[in-house]
């Protein structure tokens, strides 16, 4: 039934490809979906599943009831965008200024339609039952799983699966990893508040630019001089922002930066020391501080068992050698809230192609990847369902 249900996929593929264009070129920001959770429910529904709208805030979810008793698997996607102005040159670019799919969440939405589509269509031949996840604000702390999973979407659920496209691995590639996979990944800012004056005569005032530079710069050192440098962790500062004028020392200042670290006890320590670094520099130079440290979300560790079932299926669909094991990787995702709650796996599925431009990093304003990993992404999904 599995071969019966690939073909059920591949022949709804062009069709997949059509919704994946239009959820591109019509992108919605994390909290702000409305058009995508419509087009996904009435796609559901056409296949008969019972589907649930407005789970958590703006997830949808469907059930699809095997004929057969057995264990229920669900299948997540999430299907939210990012704040970056598309620079690509294809038919299907983003029409909404300064927003487009720029991390591959439209591919993560087609391929678990045709999922649902294709398993629709064998559905006498299920043991068990399937639930789609579609989830949204994957990419805007604190996300949209945490919400959905409060609002039950994981209740009678027994293993869940999620799948990431990459524009980093090539097309036809899938990787895995067993326990940890994903940092966490958390983010700060600093309020710094000095006293404004006239450039030329800084004796006169307390520059918040200058004490923020120190900060950044003993921030910088905390990776390789406070943490276990056997623990991976990330602190970079993102933004600094401050000023209006080139002779003017302004007031205050603002930095903001993300934390990524595997452990709590590393996340802990950075939180700490940065804490500790800005206050001591502020006082010692005069200035007031404020320190807003945010916890996101938890690092993402799979199921060992989970994450071996996907080996053995990567290697049968795409080939013994195209399947490896994963990095540890500095992003963040919350589907490792699921994985806390179930037991599961969160794999990779290659993108990149040069031959058509699908090269650039995700996040990137040409971020594009080749569409054929919506069909190797459903026949992964499909295939644990079975498995």
């Amino acid at each position: 039934m599995e071969n019966t249900a690939y073909k059920e996929l591949e022949n709804k593929y062009e069709d997949l490809i059509t919704i994946r264009r239009d959820l591109h070129m019509y992108p919605e920001l994390s909290f702000e979906e409305e058009r995508t959770p419509r087009i996904i429910a009435n796609f559901l529904r056409e296949r008969g599943l019972e589907v649930r709208t407005g789970v958590g805030g703006r997830g949808v979810t469907a059930l699809l009831r095997g004929a057969k008793p057995g264990k229920t698997v669900a299948l997540r996607a999430d299907f939210d965008a990012l704040p970056i102005q598309d620079e690509k040159a294809v038919p299907y670019k983003s029409k909404k200024p300064g927003v487009m799919h720029a991390c591959g969440h439209d591919i993560h939405t087609a391929s678990l339609l045709g999922a649902a589509y294709a398993l629709s269509k064998v559905k006498e031949h299920l043991q068990g039952n399937v639930l789609f996840i579609h989830q949204f604000a994957e990419e805007v702390i604190p996300g949209g799983a945490k919400a959905m999973i409060a609002d039950g979407c994981l209740n009678d659920v027994d293993v869940i699966y999620g799948a990431h496209v990459s524009s980093t691995l090539p097309i036809g590639q899938i990787q895995f990893k067993e326990n940890v996979m994903m940092a966490a990944g958390d983010k700060f800012e600093i309020l710094i508040k000095g006293k404004g004056g006239h450039g030329s005569m800084p004796h006169l005032a307390v520059d918040p630019v200058f004490i923020g530079s120190q900060i950044v710069m003993n921030i910088q050192q905390i990776t390789s001089s406070r943490l276990n440098t056997t623990d991976p962790a990330v602190i970079t500062v993102c933004s600094f922002k401050g000023g209006s004028s080139f002779n003017i020392i302004p007031d205050q200042v603002t930095l903001s930066g993300t934390v990524r670290t595997f452990s709590e006890e590393a996340r802990y320590l950075a939180e700490k020391h940065i804490r500790k670094i800005a206050e001591a520099i502020c006082s010692g130079a005069g200035a007031e501080c404020k320190v807003t440290y945010e916890y996101g979300y938890p690092s993402l560790w799979n199921n060992p068992e989970e994450a071996q079932r996907v080996r053995c299926i990567a290697e049968r669909m795409a080939g013994k050698e195209n399947v490896s094991e994963s990095p540890l990787l500095m992003a963040m995702e919350d589907f490792s809230y699921y994985l806390q709650k179930k037991p599961g796996a969160f794999f990779h599925v290659g993108g990149m192609n040069p031959d058509i431009q699908a090269v650039y990093p995700h996040h990137h304003p040409k971020f594009d990847v080749d569409e054929e990993s919506i069909l190797l992404t459903g026949k992964m999904f499909i295939s644990l369902v079975f498995n």
